[in-house]
């Protein structure tokens, strides 16, 4: 639990530390500060070691003090540097677009808007440019018109808002599952149905036709503030439904899976499939060590495996009902050439 005097302006940050916390102070704030302070465990030290975090009106210096449930610790903070995005002239790919709304298809390595240590090149700053001041003003000068996010290295669809009615409308379907997702994701191993392993995993059940749900809450990595993990005590909820569409090797080492999303987690297919057994390919932070047998697949396969660059991630398939006229929207994009290239080296 957290709250601030407007963490953007750099105010007061007020933690309260939760249930069962580490032993010590750094350890809990990196645990329980709100994601968007953007503090670091070794940024939490300094700001520790610097006099700026207190409990009950004492300041706390040591970054090894102990701490218990329900403590409330005020952390000082710095105003950051603002970030104001601006036009750029990026070429955009457009798959739809209207007085109300733009569908894109993101290339991977784009990020979705500015933020510290990624000021310029964002898609918000090429809709800026392309979209010439034409963006809902939700969202402020950082994320003018954004309704959902996808991540860097993950390629595909993702709609913007260009008016407050349809960025009000849009956010309220993906707030309702309404909005249809489908990613495709190329992951080690196999999740199949019948796998007894992957049916003994908690949080994962077989619904009909194939499909694999699982079903858990997500939130921060009890260590690593940058990760998102598993849990069943705590966290948002989350949903994602898998269906294998095709394995690859003999026997199957790899396998191209259709993912659906009923909630939109922070890398919430990344972390699902990791722990169902079943990782992303070239995902560096959820996909493990696992690799593929070479003498599985075809000749050169795995080499073209073991150096994919990013998470075998595409949003496929986006569906909405427009906010303006009612109808039902639906965009597919086809695959990306690396990802197209890495299943053609499988043998699809």
């Amino acid at each position: 639990m957290s709250s601030s005097e407007d963490i953007d302006e750099g105010f007061l940050l007020e933690v309260v530390i939760g249930a069962n916390p580490p032993d010590r102070l750094d350890k809990a704030l990196a645990r329980d500060v709100p994601e968007e302070a953007a503090l670091s465990r070794s940024r939490l030290k300094a700001l520790i070691e610097g006099g700026a975090v207190s409990r009950g009106g004492l300041v706390m210096t040591e970054p090894k003090a102990k701490v218990a449930e329900g403590d409330v610790i005020v952390l000082t903070l710095d105003p950051p540097d603002e970030i104001e995005a601006q036009p750029e002239a990026i070429p955009l790919s457009v798959v739809f677009e209207d007085a109300e709304l733009i569908v894109i298809d993101k290339p991977a390595g784009m990020v979705v808007h500015p933020a510290p240590g990624s000021p310029r090149g964002t898609l918000v700053n090429a809709l800026l440019h392309h979209c010439a001041g034409s963006l809902s003003g939700i969202g402020g000068a950082k994320r003018p018109g954004i309704v959902h996010r996808i991540d860097k290295e993950t390629s595909g669809l993702l709609v913007v808002a260009k008016t407050d009615r349809a960025h009000h409308a849009l956010a309220a379907q993906f707030e309702a599952h309404t909005a249809e997702r489908m990613y495709l994701a190329l992951v080690h191993g196999v999740p199949a149905p019948g796998d007894p392993r992957l049916r003994g995993t908690r949080g994962v059940t077989v619904q009909p036709g194939g499909v694999v749900c699982i079903t858990t809450r997500l939130d921060r990595h009890r260590t690593d503030r940058q990760r998102q993990a598993v849990f069943f005590d705590h966290g948002r909820h989350a949903v994602t439904r898998a269906r294998v569409l095709r394995g690859f090797g003999q026997p199957a080492q790899l396998a191209l899976v259709e993912c659906r999303l009923e909630t939109g987690r922070t890398h919430q297919i990344r972390v699902h499939l990791a722990h169902a057994g079943h990782g992303l390919v070239g995902d560096p932070v959820y996909g493990g060590r696992r690799k593929p047998s070479p003498a599985a697949l075809p000749e050169g396969a795995a080499e073209v495996v073991a150096a994919f660059p990013r998470q075998a991630l595409h949003a496929a398939v986006l569906g909405f009902v427009h906010p303006a006229t009612g109808e039902r929207l639906r965009f597919e994009a086809p695959l990306p050439a690396d990802m197209a290239a890495l299943l053609a080296a499988l043998g699809a």
